[in-house]
C-alpha cells in the first residue's frame, strides 16, 4: 500500500474543502418505475456506460411510458420496455428504438441477484455479439442451495429424463409429471437435486458445474437467477422497491407469460448527490483506483 503524502496544514484544509465540495457535487441519476402495484427505483452502473445512455434518454424522452411488463415469470424475472409492440408510441418514431442494439458490457462481477436490472437480448445463433435490445428484465430469482449451485440444472433435468425411462422409476415419474401439472416446480427441482448422485451414476453424466465462492454466497444468502450470469448484461440493480417487484412477479398469467391485467409503465428520471445515494439507498459506489 502506498504511504500517504503529509500535508502542511493550510494545504491539507485547501484540499479537503475542495475535495469535499467536488464530492458533494458528484450527481448521479436514478430512475423510478411507476407502476399501478407501485414504484421500483433502480440505479445504473457507471461500468456499462452504453446501457446506462440507454436507458436514462429512453426514460427522459418518455419512450418507455405506456409500455408494460408484458412478460412475468415468478422466481426468475419480469420483463418490459417493448416499444415496438406498445399502441401508444406505435408510428411516433419511437417503435424504432427496439432495432437499436447495445454492444455487450457483460462483466463478471454483475450477477443476477434479486433485483439485478438486465438487458434482454435474442439468443447466440443470431445475435453472437450478444448485443442488447432496449427491452430489460428485473430479476425475481429465489435462493439456491449450495448443492444447486454446483450442480448444472439443465443437464440434471435432460439426464433425468433418461433415469425416470427406467421401469423401476416410472412411479417417481408418475409423481414429478403430477407435480409439474400442478406447478410444484421448486419442489420437483428439489426431489432431482436430492437424486443428483444416483441419476448422474445411472446416465454416467457428469452433471457438476463450477461456482465461484462470490456466486455461492450471493445466491444462497440473497437469492437469484444464476443460470444467466456472464451471459447478459447487468446495468443496474433496484435499490428501492423490491417489495413491488415481488407482486409483479407473481400477478396471474396467461399465453406467453403475459400478465392477464396489464402492468403498465411510466418513469421518471432523478438527479441526486452520490452522497446522499448513499446515505438514503446504502448503495456504495466502487471506488476507482488510479495507476500512478
Amino acid at each position: 500500500m502506498d504511504t500517504p503524502i503529509k500535508l502542511s496544514g493550510i494545504v491539507l484544509f485547501i484540499v479537503l474543502f475542495v475535495g469535499c465540495n467536488s464530492n458533494d457535487e458528484k450527481m448521479d441519476s436514478l430512475v423510478k418505475i411507476h407502476t399501478s402495484l407501485g414504484d421500483i427505483t433502480v440505479l445504473l452502473f457507471e461500468d456499462t456506460p452504453l446501457h446506462k445512455e440507454s436507458f436514462l434518454s429512453m426514460a427522459k424522452e418518455g419512450i418507455y411510458d405506456s409500455t408494460t411488463f408484458h412478460r412475468v415469470i415468478k422466481n426468475f424475472m419480469i420483463q418490459g420496455g417493448d416499444v415496438a409492440s406498445n399502441p401508444i408510441t406505435i408510428g411516433s418514431g419511437f417503435s424504432n428504438e427496439s432495432k437499436r442494439l447495445i454492444p455487450a458490457e457483460i462483466t463478471t462481477h454483475h450477477l443476477h441477484a434479486k433485483g439485478a436490472l438486465a438487458a434482454a437480448r435474442q439468443p447466440d445463433n443470431v445475435n453472437p455479439d450478444r448485443k442488447s435490445s432496449t427491452q430489460f428484465y428485473i430479476v425475481h430469482g429465489r435462493t439456491y442451495s449450495e448443492k444447486e449451485m454446483h450442480t448444472d440444472l439443465s443437464k440434471l433435468n435432460y439426464a433425468a429424463g433418461i433415469y425416470l425411462q427406467s421401469e423401476a422409476n416410472l412411479t417417481l415419474r408418475d409423481t414429478l409429471f403430477s407435480m409439474q401439472e400442478q406447478g410444484r416446480m421448486d419442489e420437483l427441482q428439489q426431489i432431482l437435486i436430492n437424486l443428483k448422485e444416483e441419476i448422474a451414476a445411472y446416465t454416467a453424466m457428469n452433471l457438476d458445474k463450477t461456482a465461484t465462492p462470490e456466486q455461492v454466497a450471493l445466491y444462497t444468502a440473497v437469492g437469484g437467477y444464476p443460470p444467466l450470469d456472464f451471459e447478459y448484461t447487468v446495468f443496474g440493480q433496484v435499490v428501492e422497491g423490491l417489495d413491488v417487484v415481488d407482486k409483479i412477479a407473481i400477478v396471474q398469467t396467461g399465453e406467453a407469460d403475459r400478465p392477464v391485467s396489464d402492468v403498465i409503465i411510466t418513469m421518471e428520471v432523478i438527479e441526486m448527490p452520490k452522497t446522499e445515494i448513499t446515505a438514503k439507498y446504502g448503495y456504495e459506489y466502487p471506488v476507482i483506483k488510479v495507476d500512478k
